[in-house]
């Protein structure tokens, strides 16, 4: 994938992000447990995290332990356009959070080229053992090797792509989208300026019913899912 503009964007909003959290935490006790990782064996998925963010120049922040820990064990390096990859991997995963969310809906706005790649990622995680609650604490010291041989991601082909698998994807992206533009017209609701309010009210309003018929149809899918296993 080459160096557009796009990913020049996410880059630079990816470090900067880390710098602020970085410098808006207390860095000693990440540092001692990333001394701890460089004591590990080779072998073991720790020293293999420690390794990582040393190549890269990279220290562990506080709330993203686990988050590197998947870059490691999932095999996504450590840049902007790996990120947005691992998050359509974890969204496929379980992992329905806030960031993740945010994080995809970036890289699909700014690298629209990179759907295809990111939908191959997204049923690749559906496809593997979830792993979003897997910590440093509890998998540091294991080997890293049978480790991957546990989540086994299975081989996605290409007659995968079926429509109920686009719209799952779809319904993931409008909730996604809803919520970010929810977001970001959020603060201009509290503006005593009468254009403010009724500029960000109405997107509001809309992100608000993109992101309910979003759940709608993944509830529907779900439902549909339930039903023909009872079958």
């Amino acid at each position: 994938m080459k160096n557009t503009i796009g990913t020049r964007i996410i880059e630079t909003a990816f470090n900067f992000s880390v710098w602020l959290i970085a410098k808006c935490s207390d860095m000693d006790p990440l540092e001692k447990k990333a001394d701890e990782l460089r004591k590990l064996p080779e072998e073991t998925l720790g020293r293999g995290i420690a390794d990582c963010l040393d190549t890269h120049g990279l220290r562990l922040v506080k709330g993203f332990e686990s988050h590197d820990l998947k870059h490691v064990l999932l095999g996504y390096k450590m840049t902007p356009i790996d990120e947005v990859r691992m998050q359509a991997f974890m969204l496929g995963n379980g992992n329905y959070t806030l960031p993740c969310f945010a994080i995809l809906l970036f890289g699909m706005i700014f690298l629209p080229g990179s759907w295809p790649v990111f939908y191959r990622d997204f049923l690749l995680g559906r496809s593997t053992v979830p792993v979003s609650r897997w910590t440093i604490e509890a998998c540091a010291h294991r080997n890293l090797t049978k480790l991957q041989e546990i989540i086994g991601c299975k081989q996605v082909r290409e007659n995968t792509i079926t429509l109920k698998a686009i719209s799952r994807f779809g319904a993931f992206a409008a909730i996604g989208a809803g919520i970010f533009g929810m977001l970001f017209c959020f603060p201009f609701l509290f503006s005593s300026n009468m254009a403010d309010l009724v500029g960000a009210g109405f997107p509001f309003v809309g992100g608000a019913i993109l992101a309910s018929g979003g759940l709608i149809a993944l509830s529907n899918l779900s439902r549909k899912h339930a039903s023909a296993q009872v079958v």
